[in-house]
This record gives C-alpha cells, sequence and structure tokens, in this order.
C-alpha cells in the first residue's frame, strides 16, 4: 500500500500523457519550459554531451541511455558522464530508469528553483548548486542551477537558467586523466570548484559597487538610498546561493571516512570548501557593510534636514529681530502722532492747552519727546533696539 501511495502522490511522471496534459502536476506547472514531446528517447535529444570513460580516458559516446547502462554492466570500470541542459520529465524519467535515479530527486531537478543542498539517495548523491554571473551593467547577479546525479560508474549534470556551461570541466577532466580515473567523486570535485571559482568575479563586482556607494553617500547623494537598497537584495540572494553550499562541503567531508574517499580528493575537496568558505565570508561581510552604509547615509541625511532646519531658524530668528527693531520703532514714532493728533484739533473745548493756556504747546512738546524717551528705555531694556 505504500508504495502505491508513494507512485499516486510522488509520482506525476508516470501518469498518462492525457491525464498529464489535462491537470498538470504543481511542480510542472511550476516550470516555465513547460512540457516537451517525450517520442524521441535517444540522449541526442536533450543532450549537450555524453560520453564513456574508463581508467580517465574517453571511448566513445553512447546512443541512448539503455546503450549506456549495457556498456556499464558489460564493461567494469566504466564510468559514464552525461551533461543535460533543461531537460523535459520525460527524459529525466527514462534516465532515472536506467541508473535507478529516486523520485524525488527527478522531480527536484525537472521543476529547478531547489536551494543549494546534498542529499543521498543509497549509493547516488543528488547535489544541487546555484552557480552566480554578475551583470555590471544592470548591478544584477543573474543565477542558474546546476544539479548533479553521482553514482559508482555514472555522472548526471543538469543545468537550468543562467548556469555556465559545464565544457571546460569536462575538457579540464579529460586533460588529466588521473584526476577523471578517480570516478564520479573527482567530477563532482572538478564541478564544485567551477562553480565556486566562478563566485570571484560576482564578489569583485559587488566590492566595486560598495565602493562607488561610498563615495555617493559621503558625496550626498540623493538617490544613493535606492542604489543601496537594491543592492542588498542582490547580496541577500548571494548569501543564498553561497551560504548553504558551506553544509554541503561539511556533509561531504563527514562522509570521506564512510564512503572511502580517497586522500587525494579529500586534498581537493577542502581546498574547494576553504574558498567557498572566503566567499561566504566576504558576502556576509558585504552584507554587514551596505546595512551599515545605509545606517551612515540615514545619519548623513538626516544630519543635513537638521542643518537645514537650523538655517531656517537662524533666518527665521533674524527675520524676528527686525520685525522687533521696525515695531519697537513704529511704536515710538505713533505715540507723538498720537499725542499730535489729539492736541492738534482745531476746535473750542474746554481745557484745551494750546487754545487758552500760554504754555500749551511746549507742554505737548515735552509729554511727546517724554513719551517716546519712556518707550525707547523700555525697548532697549527688553533688548528690542
Amino acid at each position: 500500500m505504500m508504495s502505491d501511495w508513494r507512485s499516486r502522490v510522488l509520482r506525476p511522471v508516470r501518469r498518462t500523457a492525457a491525464a498529464a496534459q489535462a491537470e498538470p502536476a504543481p511542480e510542472q506547472s511550476m516550470d516555465p519550459r513547460g512540457r516537451r514531446p517525450s517520442g524521441d528517447r535517444e540522449l541526442g535529444a536533450q543532450v549537450l554531451d555524453a560520453a564513456l570513460y574508463r581508467d580517465g580516458r574517453r571511448l566513445d559516446s553512447p546512443s541512448s541511455p539503455a546503450d549506456v547502462r549495457a556498456r556499464l554492466r558489460e564493461e567494469p570500470g566504466t564510468m559514464a558522464w552525461i551533461g543535460l541542459y533543461q531537460p523535459d520529465e520525460a527524459h529525466l524519467a527514462e534516465l532515472g530508469e536506467e541508473f535507478g535515479l529516486h523520485e524525488l530527486a527527478i522531480e527536484d531537478a525537472v521543476v529547478a528553483h531547489q536551494r543549494p543542498k546534498l542529499e543521498r539517495y543509497g549509493d547516488t548523491l543528488f547535489v544541487v548548486l546555484r552557480a552566480a554571473r554578475y551583470d555590471d551593467a544592470a548591478e544584477e547577479v543573474e543565477f542558474g542551477e546546476i544539479h548533479l546525479f553521482c553514482g559508482p560508474d555514472f555522472v548526471l549534470t543538469v543545468r537550468h537558467g543562467n548556469a555556465p556551461p559545464l565544457h571546460p570541466v569536462r575538457a579540464r577532466m579529460e586533460a588529466d586523466p588521473g584526476l577523471l580515473a578517480r570516478g564520479s567523486e573527482a567530477v563532482l570535485y572538478a564541478v564544485l570548484d567551477h562553480v565556486v571559482d566562478g563566485y570571484a568575479p560576482v564578489i569583485a563586482g559587488l566590492q566595486n559597487d560598495i565602493d562607488e556607494i561610498e563615495t555617493q553617500v559621503f558625496g550626498g547623494d540623493p538617490g544613493v538610498s535606492r542604489r543601496i537598497y537594491e543592492l542588498s537584495r542582490e547580496v541577500i540572494e548571494f548569501q543564498r546561493a553561497t551560504r548553504p553550499l558551506l553544509a554541503i562541503l561539511d556533509g561531504l567531508t563527514a562522509g570521506f571516512d564512510k564512503y572511502g574517499t580517497e586522500e587525494e580528493l579529500q586534498r581537493y575537496l577542502r581546498d574547494v570548501a576553504d574558498h567557498a568558505t572566503t566567499v561566504a565570508e566576504r558576502v556576509d561581510g558585504f552584507r554587514q557593510m551596505l546595512a551599515d552604509i545605509l545606517t551612515v547615509n540615514a545619519t548623513l541625511v538626516t544630519q543635513a534636514q537638521n542643518e537645514e532646519i537650523k538655517h531656517m531658524t537662524e533666518a527665521s530668528l533674524a527675520q524676528n529681530e527686525e520685525v522687533k527693531k521696525i515695531s519697537s520703532w513704529a511704536a515710538i514714532l505713533f505715540a507723538p502722532t498720537l499725542i499730535g493728533t489729539v492736541y492738534g484739533m482745531n476746535f473750542e473745548a474746554p481745557g484745551m492747552p494750546e487754545l487758552r493756556w500760554t504754555y500749551g504747546y511746549p507742554f505737548a512738546l515735552g509729554l511727546m519727546a517724554l513719551t517716546c524717551l519712556s518707550l525707547y528705555l523700555i525697548f532697549k531694556r527688553r533688548d528690542w533696539l
């Protein structure tokens, strides 16, 4: 009953073609490539390169998965290396049947969009790597996936997206028969080394952009905040690709004794682990640097705003001082005007000094002077003048 459940739930690849077209599996609906015709069962349909090796030297290229399996059974000591690019479900399913690949690993390899990981299914290793390439013009890190199935006598490499071509790896291995003769683990090492070496230009590109951002921040560029945010997203995505690689290499290292990995391959893999650790540390440093730069930029922006507010406040205070001076003089000049207006009314009334009193005008002038002097002293004491 358990096997029936797994075949119905975990193996959508075994449904009929009509059922698959009517109701695609959730994994297939995530695959942007869609379904491809499955009538051709020859390796050449979706395989970039396929070869059989003995003692590290290339023998020939098989024509079909069945031919590969037959040759491996008939010729002990032979290893098959098949490289595919975005294969469809049917081809991987057939290869899985020939090489005994686990159904979950096949589904992961078809769907892609996996996180870097290492899984062991019996005597077969399934490894997912995320390769990276930096587009300096767009300031973006482009990612691709490389999936590897490593068995005792075979290696399947599956590339997705912008993953770098692996023909340089094959050429390097074929040029070093001694290393290739060490089997599928040697191929795994070479691919790991190729992916980690590909991170170096990305590190250089990110470092250059961070240096430019620092110059913009201290130069007062108002648009730098958006650039910091966008580059931070790229660094975080790159960190998601590189950080799990350390766990993969730790898993391989932990299995050295159990699976009898040769001493020379152990040295090679430890060297890759050192390089991957350096990359992960640099990426962690980039993320911290960008966080610090964003904080510094926010501080500088706040300081600039405070300076602007300070200048505005100082201007407002200076304006207030001028207004106080003008208001003070206006009040001083208004007092004699008011007195002169009252005493200058040209009509007779009891008690008007200018009409009936000899000292009326001197009194009015003295009152004006006294009022102005009093106001001046008051405003002067309050620092309005």
